[in-house]
């Protein structure tokens, strides 16, 4: 059982990016952590974390689409050694400035939009590099699979080291500990071997390249509905994440331990989550799941900011943590699956627009709207409106279904596994012609 699960393991290059992606992440995660309790430490303001928040992450929003043309037209591999090397300068460059008691909050958002643009061009060159590094396309969900289990392991331990390093040395000491952790990810991706790349046909016109991405995108509705739908959740359900501090130290009445066990909750339930998408043989009726996760995500949110119990709390944050992972991991997958590779790296980047670039204007709004009416009916508003989005989703399956379905055909899933296709699933499936 376990073979088969980590089974994209199997590729060598897609191996040591998951050793080194690894051992980075929860250096990645123990900084976030540090930078939001520090933010909320200094201040005791909602609004400036709502504020760092959308610092860091609006440039995936302004430059994600250009940073997909550069993914699509430029080596991959090479984009992402460039990215992680800069990034661990901001991170050490953080750490300096808090080790030697400089740092004031407009450091923080300073750098954090220096990560911001870093990230703009990380995420579509990352998400894009995935199919390189696995042969077999067959295997390509397993692998976004693992990638995510990868990202939520390391959400599950960074936060707890990050707690327990702030209590007894500070946020200093977690920075510095990020900074050192993308060494491994630099060393994995230096002893790859790459298959060289053929060169990506295109324009020398980046607004026309840009221009036929966006059409490209929205044009197909499967592509368009999962990306509005990512894109709501994202603005209205994830910046509960800016708010997390807020819930530790003023409802829970807890320190820097609580909040890494409150982020280490949601880190469990979306580890539970891509152990469950990892072990899936086919992606064939995947997208059925897409509203049900955003649901379950929605509901846990609005019934934690009811809570005033750490075990409750606790245990609404993992049930949130499996249907958000849920629904991106498949989202994800889904396009990885139907989008053309000459194409990838825009579709891609409007993927991390979505995902990353609508958090922090949901980061902004969260911090503004917790300031006048509270932490808790911000969330439950926030949840309201998940709901909302993901029952219309849930009304365009069968359009979606019939538009994918011809996709799946020509790859060869649906007739490779069509024997052991289950009620549920051939309900969100046309029949053939």
């Amino acid at each position: 059982m376990l073979k088969f699960i980590f089974r994209a393991l199997k590729y060598r290059n897609f191996r040591l990016f998951f050793m080194g992606q690894g051992v980075s992440l929860i250096g990645t995660w123990m900084q976030a952590i540090a930078m939001s309790w520090l933010v909320y430490r200094m201040t005791n303001s909602p609004f400036l974390l709502g504020i760092v928040g959308f610092s860091s992450q609006m440039p995936s929003f302004l430059f994600g689409p250009f940073a997909g043309i550069i993914a699509d037209r430029f080596n991959r591999h090479r984009l992402l050694i460039i990215t992680q090397t800069l990034s661990m300068v901001q991170a050490l460059i953080l750490a300096v400035l808090t080790l030697t008691g400089t740092i004031a909050v407009w450091h923080i958002i300073v750098l954090g939009i220096f990560l911001g643009c870093i990230n703009a061009l990380d995420i579509p060159a990352r998400q894009s590099f995935i199919v390189e590094m696995v042969e077999r396309k067959e295997n390509l969900g397993n692998a976004i699979a693992l990638n995510s289990l990868m990202f939520n392991a390391a959400r599950l331990i960074g936060p707890s080291i990050a707690g327990i390093i702030i209590a007894l040395v500070g946020e200093g000491i977690c920075f510095l500990i990020n900074g050192l952790s993308f060494l491994a990810v630099l060393a994995s991706l230096c002893v790859m071997n790459m298959k060289p790349r053929k060169k990506a046909e295109g324009s020398s016109d980046m607004i026309r390249d840009l221009k036929e991405g966006f059409a490209y995108t929205f044009g197909f509705p499967p592509i368009r509905f999962i990306l509005l739908l990512l894109a709501i959740i994202s603005l209205m359900g994830s910046s509960y994440m800016v708010l997390m501090p807020v819930f530790a130290k003023d409802v829970l009445k807890g320190g820097p331990g609580t909040l890494g066990i409150l982020m280490s909750s949601v880190g469990i339930g979306a580890l539970i989550s891509t152990l469950y998408l990892a072990s899936r043989k086919s992606i064939v009726g995947l997208n059925s799941l897409i509203p049900i996760s955003s649901g379950i995500f929605s509901i846990g949110l609005i019934v934690f900011s009811f809570s005033h119990s750490m075990a409750v709390s606790m245990l609404l944050l993992a049930v949130s943590g499996f249907g958000f992972m849920t629904n991106t991991a498949v989202s994800n997958t889904i396009l990885q699956t139907i989008v053309e590779d000459r194409m990838r790296g825009r579709v891609m980047s409007f993927y991390a627009m979505a995902f990353m670039g609508m958090a922090p204007i949901g980061s902004l709004l969260a911090g503004s709207l917790a300031s006048k009416i509270g932490a808790a009916n911000t969330l439950i508003l926030g949840g309201v409106c998940s709901i909302i989005a993901s029952a219309v989703f849930a009304a365009k399956l069968p359009l979606i279904a019939k538009l994918i379905h011809p996709i799946y055909r020509k790859m060869g899933i649906i007739p490779e596994v069509a024997s052991g296709i289950s009620d549920a699933t051939r309900l969100t499936l046309p029949p053939e012609d």
